[in-house]
């Protein structure tokens, strides 16, 4: 199992500027957590480009999530 951690997430459209603390387990839960909290802006899709850095260790990932679904995948 993992461990709560702290991270800084904001929409990729944003910038870091923008970033809420969330903690969550795992980086895509707090892509998640994020979308459901802050309800950034989505695309035609339905999709959000969110960055997630984890305050610990300064790793940073991008997801595009799925608002309705909550279903995650890398950015490209």
């Amino acid at each position: 199992m993992f461990e709560t951690r702290t991270f800084r997430v904001h929409a990729l459209h944003d910038g870091c500027d923008h970033a809420h603390g969330v903690d969550a387990e795992t980086f895509e839960e707090a892509a998640v957590a994020f979308m459901e909290a802050w309800h950034p802006e989505v695309d035609s899709y339905g999709q959000a480009a969110i960055v997630v850095r984890d305050v610990e260790t300064g790793v940073e990932h991008c997801f595009r999530v799925d608002f309705e679904s909550g279903e995650t995948s890398a950015c490209q």
